[in-house]
Parts: structure tokens; sequence; C-alpha cells
């Protein structure tokens, strides 16, 4: 009988058996990581143009009267979670140093380049949106890309009352389907890709690469664990939910997003239970929970801001006021249009690495524990659309008194 094996445990033997031969053959194998270099490549020359698309489609779609005043606070409360949950982890990074110990050699010129790059907040501002978006496109400036996105989807489902920018709108995710199916080709590499480089890591510093790692899921984990339980508290306070009305509307979905590692397939149960189990109207729902799928991502955000924080303290580099500001944007505009399947979270490092001008390589290390880091990541994710749904239908009076019952 063939013994078919699931991709997330290819990529785990795959980062395992790249420990065991960096740490045996040492020097030896480090000409391995070109093999690394490639998959990394693949994968960021298709980011741009999936978040472009996927932006674009995803307000696009949208009816204008939805983009009023019930979309400026669905927009609202999406930034705000957002904002605090990227907040959150790069304190946790800040104050728990995950990042120290291991020390990786970086290019003295990247040094040099990083550490003297100092930018006015009002350039900073500035570079945020472009002159020109081919350029733009060309340069992978993903701040950029997603600005010119976001006015674009604006116009888009502005213009398309009638439905006669319809062959666009259907253009523009069909071709967002066509990268996606790229990008998972591509991650079929990532055995074999994240294994390379994980064994030239491992030849270069031995053994104490896996310290770090452990620190990084034990802080992640209790990262997620204070968030969720804040947003179960803001809840109940704010929409009079009880406690044992929380526990139990959020059971089956806290269930599916830690057993599937994705937001896409937790997405069904989500509605059904904010529905049936927590009161949200159908009619909040079914515009909040998908909309926050593509656009709302919480568990990526602390996940993006606590990697970047901890790849800066592999490197050695210092954290300036204009270096965690940037961790935190950064962090914020990659959650836009991330694919939504597990890998996502890989996909987002390959954008945001190479904004804050450190190497690609070093997304290898966290990598190779994606698996383990997409269980709180996808859990913060889709518990937050959920509770930001939850505060929508309270606010919009759309919250109905639900009876908690075994056959619910």
């Amino acid at each position: 009988m063939k013994i078919k094996i699931n991709l997330t445990t290819q990529i785990i033997i795959g980062t395992v058996l790249g420990i065991i031969l960096g740490a045996v053959l040492g020097p030896k194998i480090v000409g391995i990581k070109i093999v690394g270099d490639i998959f990394l490549r693949l994968i960021q020359m298709a980011v741009i143009p999936l978040v472009f698309c996927t932006v674009i489609a995803a307000i696009g779609k949208l009816p204008i009267k939805q983009l009023g005043r019930l979309g400026m606070r669905i927009v609202l409360w999406f930034t705000i979670t957002t904002l605090i949950a990227a907040l959150a982890g790069l304190v946790l990074g800040w104050l728990f140093h995950p990042g120290v110990g291991l020390h990786l050699k970086l290019d003295t010129a990247l040094t040099q380049e990083i550490t003297s790059n100092k930018v006015s907040s009002n350039s900073m501002i500035l570079g945020f949106f472009p002159t020109n978006i081919f350029e733009s496109l060309a340069q992978g400036n993903t701040i950029q890309v997603i600005i010119f996105a976001l006015l674009f989807g604006f116009v888009l489902s502005k213009a398309n009352t009638n439905q006669q920018y319809d062959s666009i709108l259907m253009g523009l995710q069909q071709l967002n389907q066509l990268l996606v199916s790229l990008i998972q080709v591509v991650l079929r590499l990532a055995p074999l890709g994240i294994g390379a480089l994980m064994a030239a890591v491992t030849a270069d510093n031995g053994l104490t690469v896996l310290i770090p790692l452990i620190k990084f899921l034990g802080i992640f984990g209790m990262g997620t664990l204070l968030f969720l339980i804040g947003l179960f508290v803001m809840i109940m306070l704010r929409a009079h939910l009880s406690l044992h009305t929380v526990m139990h509307g959020f059971a089956n979905i806290l269930l599916i997003a830690m057993t599937t590692t994705s937001s896409a397939a937790s997405l069904p149960v989500e509605m059904h239970d904010a529905e049936k189990r927590l009161g949200v109207s159908k009619e909040i729902s079914e515009l909040v929970l998908p909309l926050g799928m593509a656009l709302n991502s919480n568990g990526l955000a602390m996940y993006l801001a606590l990697a970047c924080v901890t790849m800066t303290q592999f490197y050695g580099l210092s954290h300036s006021f204009m270096m965690m500001l940037k961790i935190v944007l950064l962090a914020i505009v990659a959650c836009l249009g991330t694919v939504a399947v597990p890998g996502g979270g890989l996909v987002a490092l390959t954008i945001i690495v190479p904004a804050l001008g450190l190497p690609l390589e070093s997304i290898a290390l966290l990598a190779g524990i994606d698996w383990f880091a997409g269980i709180f990541r996808t859990t913060l994710n889709v518990v937050g659309d959920t509770t930001t749904a939850i505060m929508i239908a309270a606010d919009e009076h759309e919250l109905s008194q639900v009876s908690v019952s075994i056959e619910n």
C-alpha cells in the first residue's frame, strides 16, 4: 500500500534532515544553499502580482453601498486589531529576545546600508505612495502596490454599479486563482528548499539554531493566548455575551483553525457558528468574515512583527525607532491579500524581509517551524475575524441573543 505524506509532514522531515546533514557534514555541505535560494526566488516572483490582484478583487467585488459607513466601520476594526497585534509582536520580541544567542553573518556592505539608512518620517510616509505603479511593481514595493490596489479596487467597485466592469473583475479573480496555483506548485519544493537552507545554516552555526526556534514558538504561543483572552473579554463587555456563550460559540472555530491551519478551510464553520452559536446576523456574517479572511490577519501581523524582530536579532542589528515603526507598518500591509492557505506565512515573509533589507535566506529558520507557528497564526486570524463580526453586529443592532444548547 502506497503511503501518501502531506506537504506539512514533508517540510518537517526536510527540516530535520537538513539540520542533521548540516550538523554531521559541516562546511562540506554549505554549497547546497543555492537550492534553497532558488526556492525562495520562485516564491518571491509571484508575490507582488498576487497581492496586487487579490486586494483589487477583494475590494472591487463589494457593492459600493457596503463600502460606505458600514465598510468604514469594518475597516476601522480591522485596522485597530491588526495594529494592536503587530505592536504586541514587536513588544514580545523586544522584551524576550528570541533571536539572541544565534549569530548569523551579514554582508558588511548590507549591514552598513541598514544601519546608516536614516529616513525622516516625512520621507517614509511619502514612500508609501507610488508615482509610477509599474515602477512599484518592478521594484517589488509592497506598500505602494497595496495603496494603489486599494484605491483601484474602490474605484472599480464604485464604477461597477451596473456590472459593466464584471469582465475586469472576473479577469483579476481568475488571474489571482492562477497565481495561487503557481505558488502552491512552488510550495511543493518547500521540503527540498527549506531542507537545503537549514543544512547550510546548521553547517555554519551548529545545533544552536534550535534554541531560538523553540524560544520563538513559546513566545508566539504566549502572545496568541494573551491576545485571545483580550478579544474574548472585549466582546463579553461590549456585546454583553456570557463566558459560557463565548466558549461554546468558539469551540468548533478554534478546533478547525488549529487542526487545518487554514483560514479558508475554517471559513464555513466560522460563518455557521457566528450566526447559529454567537447570534451574528447573516448579512453581517456574509460581509465581514469573507472580507476579513482576505484583509484582516491579527495572527499573521503578530507573527510577522515578532519574526522581523527575531531576524534582526539573528544578525545583531539594533532596533531604532524608525526600524520598529517600519516593522509594524510592513507587518500590517503584508497581511493584505496574503494567501489564506497553509504556507501563507512563508509567502508573507518573502514580502516583508526584503523590504527591511534582510537576506531572504533568514526566512529558512522560521520556515522550518512554519506549521507549528501556523497553528497560533490561524487561530488568531480566525478568532479576530469572528470577534470583529460580533462587534460590528452589536454596533448595528444585528446581534441576537442565542440559547446555548448541546444541539447547537
